[in-house]
């Protein structure tokens, strides 16, 4: 009686962590879910971010070409302070 008492005990206790084990098992998942979900995201960033800087580096090729004087440099330092942004935001979405 005692063993049948003692494996009763031990088929419970395995069955309490078998239903632990599928809870985190299914936390995991969505864990998982989530954070590919999250990286498609921030990968749909790094592209958009990406395109502008080429369409800002090109405008900054073409304002430097039709302009002249201190309205070119204006333009030259609002390009660049873009650029520099768009850096910034690129550089933070490697990490």
């Amino acid at each position: 009686m005692k063993s049948l008492a003692t494996l009763e005990s031990n088929v419970e206790a395995l069955l309490t962590k078998y239903r632990q084990l599928q809870q985190q098992l299914l936390d995991l998942q969505q864990e998982n879910q989530r954070q590919r979900e999250e990286m498609m995201r921030t990968h749909a960033d790094y592209l958009q971010l990406k395109a502008d800087y080429n369409h800002l580096e090109t405008a900054y090729a073409l304002l430097a070409e039709q302009t002249d004087g201190e309205q070119r440099d204006r333009v030259r330092q609002r390009l660049n302070n873009l650029i520099a942004q768009v850096d910034r935001a690129l550089e933070a979405l490697k990490q």
